[in-house]
């Protein structure tokens, strides 16, 4: 199946029929994914159930790969649903994207066998830190990528970051309110680099504790700025300390880029949004 596919089947599925679905939005204006109560603004997870529920006429729930936090950004997440009433991909994709505001995009649907689950059949999930390192704060690219004005050397963050490679307890990298029952996470790739007057941080692993990701960032930003060593990093990772590692850093200039599955799914795996052109 191709990366990024431009066209949808037009063939009716059969009712119940389990869809999996890439979900593109921006976090600035939502309280996060997960739907909760007694909240004052809409989370992702709301909006996208009621535009599906108005394509299908009826209730609608999707479960995803990944919840993402109050202000951060997807270009991959990944959902799945069972189809209550029997429609096409081509009708999926374009009749919710009718009924969802802007922000939000349904990116592709494709049909996947009953066993498939958008969170437990996920073999890992990738994200991308976005700074824009420069003097003023940046107009255009507000509440889409993260800002520290002092100079950053991203080759100093790319060789701290080497550290945290492999499979090691996050400890100090977890929220105090994460309630994963281990901090053992195995993250197979790191890379900091940078591109002008970015500096971009990709991590990709089987799992992510709460907040590990910004944890991490702010970390290797006080690498990067000077304010702490290369080594600092392993050191914070043998002490397990949360209180002694950087401030989280904020959740703008995050986005869940990729998550992927067994290749048995033949799921489309592209980066897509104009801030991933380049990849």
């Amino acid at each position: 199946m191709a990366d990024h596919p431009g066209t949808f089947s037009n063939e009716p599925l059969p009712p119940g029929s389990r869809l999996a679905c890439c979900i593109e939005y921006d976090g600035s204006s939502f309280s996060g994914w997960q739907s909760q109560p007694h909240l004052e603004v809409d989370t992702v997870q709301e909006t996208l159930e009621s535009a599906l529920s108005a394509v299908a006429n009826q209730a609608v729930k999707v479960a995803c790969a990944g919840r993402t936090d109050t202000g951060v950004h997807s270009v991959g997440q990944v959902v799945h649903f069972d189809d209550p009433i029997g429609r096409s991909c081509k009708n999926w994709v374009f009749g919710t994207n009718a009924h969802l505001p802007a922000s939000v995009r349904v990116v592709w649907a494709v049909p996947v066998d009953e066993q498939f689950h958008a969170r437990f059949s996920a073999v890992s999930r990738r994200y991308r830190y976005i700074i824009a390192n420069t003097a003023v704060r940046p107009a255009l690219l507000a509440g889409q990528v993260s800002w520290v004005r002092g100079a950053l050397d991203a080759n100093r963050m790319q060789r701290a970051a080497q550290h945290l490679l492999g499979e090691l307890d996050f400890s100090a990298f977890r929220a105090a309110s994460c309630q994963s029952h281990t901090a053992m996470r195995n993250v197979s790739e790191i890379t900091v680099s940078g591109r002008g007057q970015l500096v971009i941080v990709d991590i990709e692993a089987n799992a992510f504790l709460h907040h590990m990701v910004r944890n991490i960032v702010g970390s290797l930003i006080s690498v990067g700025s000077g304010r702490q060593p290369e080594e600092w990093i392993a050191e914070l990772l043998a002490g397990r300390d949360r209180t002694v590692a950087a401030d989280t850093a904020a959740p703008d200039g995050l986005y869940l880029t990729v998550v992927r599955y067994p290749d048995a799914y033949a799921l489309p795996t592209g980066r897509y949004g104009p801030l991933f052109v380049a990849d």
